[in-house]
């Protein structure tokens, strides 16, 4: 049995098509979990609440922590570390290997240029000190408790029906709506982002490989140096439209976030868009001798579906 703790987001769904590959047995964990394969075993559970948690994992293998809870600073400091320990204390009982999906809000604001896995975990901001204290939970319960776990960390992700993408809601999706596309602070600056059927890919793969665990793994990203300009360009190509934008700079977004809670939680991330951002993926590549999807296609792929769910 293989678990997807917080199944039916970006993420989950993916990743549940990919496991069919090592396993007949996957369970789908949510609030309210919907068929992926057909045959899932659907288990509705509070993963804030510490029995459901246990019984969710209880007979799982491995478990993948893919919550993707509410974009909001009050939200991710109470319920994190209450998720995060819940799971390590079921994973740890039942002997269940653990794979947590994680982002790149953990390392120190110098190291955005050039990310990799030994990047300084320095959190600049208030939510990225909550995903270090994640971090450090699973470090803690690996060293002292015998925990096997891998930290799967991507960059801003994209891709196919991705929700949550940043590519997606800035640029893809007002494209095909024909409206202008949107960028964050600075559209001269490379920006990596990772395309989610690659990463869905990797997870499963790093969770089925024993060899793997208790290590960090930057998920398959493209090397391509883009800019976020160049990016735009790009979609607009593909999309047969003028390349137009606005960019939304930290002063007006804070004036917007006076009106959007959304808008407002991403003022404190802007150090991430207003300086090169590049999220290193080789050691995965060479390990696993994988080639992440380029820009163009996973942005023609992206585009396509959205062609055909938003029109």
């Amino acid at each position: 049995m293989q678990t997807i703790l917080g199944s039916g987001g970006d993420i989950g769904n993916l990743l549940a098509k990919e496991l069919k590959q090592y396993t007949n047995k996957i369970r789908l964990v949510a609030r309210n979990p919907q068929q992926v394969n057909g045959d899932d075993e659907l288990y509705a559970t509070n993963l804030l609440n510490a029995g459901e948690t246990d019984a969710a994992i209880k007979g799982s293998e491995v478990a993948y922590l893919t919550v993707g809870l509410k974009y909001d600073l009050n939200v991710w400091q109470k319920q994190w570390p209450v998720i995060m320990q819940n799971v390590i204390e079921a994973c740890i009982k039942h002997h269940c290997r653990l794979v947590f999906f994680d982002n790149v809000y953990m390392y120190d604001k110098t190291a955005i240029p050039g990310m990799t896995e030994q990047s300084p975990i320095n959190p600049p901001s208030k939510k990225g000190k909550v995903r270090a204290q994640l971090v450090q939970m699973i470090n803690k319960a690996m060293a002292e408790k015998g925990l096997k776990a891998i930290i799967a960390r991507s960059a801003d992700f994209y891709g196919p029906g991705a929700k949550n993408g940043i590519l997606n809601i800035l640029v893809i999706n007002n494209y095909i709506k024909g409206k202008t596309a949107n960028w964050q602070s600075n559209a001269h600056k490379i920006h990596s982002a990772t395309y989610t059927p690659d990463a869905a890919k990797a997870t499963a793969i790093l969770g089925n490989t024993e060899s793997a665990y208790n290590q960090v793994w930057h998920l398959p990203t493209t090397a391509e140096r883009l800019t976020g300009k160049q990016i735009i360009e790009l979609a607009a190509q593909i999309a047969k439209r003028k390349p137009s934008y606005m960019v939304l700079r930290p002063f007006l977004m804070a004036v917007i976030g006076l009106f959007s809670t959304q808008i407002k939680e991403l003022v404190e991330m802007q150090y991430q868009n207003n300086q090169d951002y590049f999220f290193s993926s080789e050691k995965f590549n060479k390990a696993f001798r994988f080639t992440p999807t380029s820009f163009k296609d996973g942005i023609r792929q992206t585009m396509e579906f959205a062609k055909e769910t938003l029109q």
